[in-house]
């Protein structure tokens, strides 16, 4: 799946020629200090959902209720997800002609896409009801593997 089939090509070159475009290309360290900043955020998400994940398959901090663990830790959650998501949109621009005819990048926006809709919808109703039901070991499952596709799509950006 590439974007290019999607979005004209003329948007990805439009993304390489915006001031933040040219900056990326040009200044030594910015794409690599954003991209610290990414898989630092990406870092952060992974181990928030990974606990509340854990607890919704019944495997870690059972003294502790997966709504109040899912409470605590969703200040991180989002302020992970708001950063990896704006940090990506930089780094995007500063290669988005190349990202236009990466399959592993348009798999890892699917899998982000699918990620935030799983954690939107079945994640939060799982959590509500409690750690003792199917739908927490879907929801669970089901996060996993979007979250941990996000990663290993992202790794596969750089070889591909």
């Amino acid at each position: 799946m590439a974007l290019a089939k999607i979005l004209p090509y003329s948007f990805f070159d439009w993304c390489e020629a915006t001031v933040l475009g040219l900056w990326l290309k040009q200044a030594m360290w910015a794409f690599a200090s954003i991209e610290t900043v990414h898989i630092m955020a990406l870092a952060v998400l992974l181990g928030t959902t990974i606990v509340v994940d854990l607890r919704l398959l019944g495997l870690g901090l059972k003294w502790m209720p997966a709504a109040e663990l899912s409470g605590l830790l969703a200040p991180w959650f989002w302020s992970a997800l708001v950063t990896m998501i704006v940090s990506g949109a930089c780094l995007f621009a500063g290669e988005a002609v190349r990202l236009a005819t990466s399959v592993p990048f348009g798999v890892k926006m699917l899998f982000l896409l699918t990620a935030i809709v799983v954690h939107i919808t079945i994640h939060r109703k799982a959590i509500t009801l409690g750690t003792e039901n199917a739908l927490g070991k879907i929801a669970a499952y089901a996060s996993l593997t979007c979250w941990l596709g996000i990663a290993l799509a992202g790794r596969a950006i750089a070889f591909l």
